[in-house]
Formats: structure tokens, C-alpha cells, sequence
């Protein structure tokens, strides 16, 4: 009997040591969380990373080891205006699209062409700048048109309008189109002579008319190129983020601020 009674007694020792060490515990976890989640004065401030393909001068640039050019300077504006925090993040051109889908980009600015097949995907902004296809070809070129371009040989960035141009006039498999990875390579080709022309947005190619005046050559606009324009892309759904972005535009093109950066890049056009 007494060897029973103090296994009995040993028995409830431990197990109301157990539930008092349970009720310790059980009492501490709130506690805790409520003292992570306030961070002793709030929850951080959101802060949305923004990709870009900075490889398409004078939209988007790296200049030493920092992301610059005209949307740099469009997104920055219309974060400031807005009030929301922005970081930068060059993903190139393909992985901006997927790290939207993934959730690692918050937000895409990288002259990107608003069409619909990509609004089936993303949400776009408002648009921020006009664009226009141009043809660029030697100085002596007789080219006057992008159907004179027929049997040439073109140079585009690959997965761009100026692409689906070329697709558009000659067909998908025309064997004269040659793709790039970024638009300066396309140009470079052209000027050492291994494609006869580029067909690419405006801005860049005024750009390197303006930066190679040593050159010689000239640019064409084909009256059938129809206007584009570029937008700012979030994932599809993210209204919350993207009525930021467009109040964000709507003041900077009010105020003139928008104006301001195109003339910095473009001049007083």
C-alpha cells in the first residue's frame, strides 16, 4: 500500500508541474507576438522593389554600379509624389515579368509597350510617355519605308515592339530578322555592318543619333507604325499599389514635373 501511495503521490506531482509549465508557456506566446508585431512603435513601412532592364539607354541605364535614365527618374517622381518608399532592383528584361509572377518585383517600369495581350497578365498604369517605331539605316540607304527593308537584313531587341513590326511586315519567320538581348547590341551590329538596319522605339534611337554624330546615318519614320505607349506594370489584381502609382503620375504630369525629366533626356521637343 504505501509503495502504491507514493507512486500515486510522484504521479500527481509530475503532472501538475506539467500543467503549470503548460499554462506558463501557453501564457507567455501572446504576450510575445503582440510585442513583434508592434516593433516598439508600429509595423515597418512598406517598401515596393521595382525591376527594370537596365540595358535601354536613355530609358534605363547603368552608370557605374547605379540604375539611372528617364524611367528611373519617372518612377522616383511619382514614388515621392505618391509618398511610398521604392527600391531598385536591375532584373533584366525576361526575369522582371517573372519575378511579378513570383512576388520577388512589386512593380515593372522599363519601357514597356502597353498592349493587351500583356493586360491579360498585369495591370498597367496610366501611360507616361508616346512612342513611336523608327527605322534606322546608313545616311546613302534608299530606304524610305520598312517595306523597303524586304530582303535586308534588321536588327530588333528581341521580344519588343520593334520585333513584332518586323514580324508583322515580313512574317514570323522571316530569316533577315536577327534579335538581340538588349538594344545596344542590335545598334552596335549595324554600325560594324552586320545587319542593314534597326527598327526600334524613338527615344532610344534618338539617343544614339544624338551620342554618334560622327556617324552616318539617318532615321525613318514609316507613317504605318502605329503610336504606343508605355505604362508601369504591377501583378494583376494589385489594385491597392496601382492607384498609388497612377495618383503618383496624375500629380507629376499636373505639376509639370513629367515634361521636365522628358526634356532633361530628350530635349525641348
Amino acid at each position: 500500500m504505501r509503495r502504491g501511495n507514493k507512486w500515486l503521490m510522484s504521479l500527481v506531482l509530475t503532472v501538475g508541474v506539467g500543467l503549470l509549465v503548460s499554462a506558463c508557456g501557453t501564457g507567455d506566446k501572446p504576450a510575445a507576438s503582440g510585442s513583434g508585431s508592434s516593433g516598439g512603435g508600429g509595423a515597418a513601412e512598406k517598401v515596393y522593389v521595382v525591376g527594370t532592364d537596365a540595358a535601354y539607354p536613355p530609358f534605363q541605364m547603368m552608370e557605374a554600379d547605379k540604375i539611372s535614365g528617364h524611367d528611373i527618374d519617372v518612377m522616383n517622381a511619382i514614388a515621392e509624389a505618391a509618398g511610398f518608399k521604392i527600391e531598385w532592383k536591375n532584373t533584366g528584361w525576361d526575369p522582371l515579368f517573372d519575378g511579378l509572377d513570383r512576388g520577388t518585383v512589386d512593380i515593372g517600369i522599363s519601357s514597356i509597350t502597353i498592349r493587351e495581350d500583356r493586360k491579360k497578365k498585369y495591370d498597367f498604369s496610366e501611360p507616361y510617355f508616346e512612342a513611336n517605331q523608327l527605322i534606322l539605316v546608313p545616311e546613302n540607304s534608299p530606304v524610305t519605308k520598312l517595306a523597303d527593308l524586304k530582303g535586308k537584313k534588321i536588327g530588333v531587341q528581341a521580344a519588343t515592339t520593334g520585333e513584332l513590326v518586323v514580324q508583322k511586315a515580313f512574317g514570323n519567320t522571316y530569316e533577315g530578322l536577327k534579335g538581340y538581348d538588349d538594344m545596344p547590341s542590335a545598334i552596335d551590329d549595324f554600325y560594324n555592318g552586320r545587319v542593314d538596319a534597326v527598327v526600334g522605339d524613338d527615344g532610344m534611337i534618338k539617343y544614339y543619333v544624338k551620342k554618334f554624330k560622327d556617324k552616318k546615318f539617318k532615321m525613318i519614320k514609316d507613317d504605318s507604325f502605329e503610336k504606343e505607349y508605355y505604362g508601369i506594370i504591377v501583378k494583376k489584381g494589385n489594385t491597392e499599389l496601382l492607384n498609388k502609382i497612377n495618383a503618383g503620375l496624375k500629380t507629376i504630369k499636373e505639376n509639370g514635373k513629367l515634361q521636365e525629366i522628358y526634356n532633361r533626356y530628350f530635349g525641348n521637343e
